[in-house]
């Protein structure tokens, strides 16, 4: 039986940005929380939309011919094969819904800097 997860407490238990933890999974989705500060890399997932959630701060997204900005409460989905290139001057905390495995820099991206992990996720631990 699932129990209910507590998305703040999810947050705490890591202070790494750029690199979101797996909170629970949805059928074949992972719903992933993550931190993010600075910028991330140009990328484009080939196969999926990528869809966000800000759950705290700003959080922008580069588009070839624009940039959206969201604020606490505000959501995007990315659509599949669209470079973008996320970023939070002030930092903020997102929620993804992707499809499992699916790769945090994409399909197709710049060189990754060494801030940014590229990963599928990683599970979340027990708050401290």
């Amino acid at each position: 039986m699932s129990e209910p997860i507590s998305l703040t407490a999810a947050l705490a238990t890591f202070d790494t940005p750029w690199s979101p933890r797996i909170v629970t999974s949805v059928n074949d989705y992972d719903v992933r929380v993550a931190k993010v500060q600075g910028e991330h890399v140009w990328h484009a997932h080939d196969h999926t939309d990528e869809f966000f959630l800000v759950l705290d701060g700003e959080f922008e997204i580069a588009l070839r011919d624009r940039t959206v900005v969201l604020r606490t409460g505000d959501v995007f989905t990315v659509p599949r094969g669209t470079e973008h290139k996320p970023a939070s001057p002030g930092g903020a905390a997102i929620l993804m819904f992707e499809p499992t495995g699916t790769v945090t820099v994409g399909d197709r991206h710049d060189e990754v800097p060494a801030h940014v992990d590229a990963t599928t996720g990683h599970p979340i631990r027990s708050a401290p």
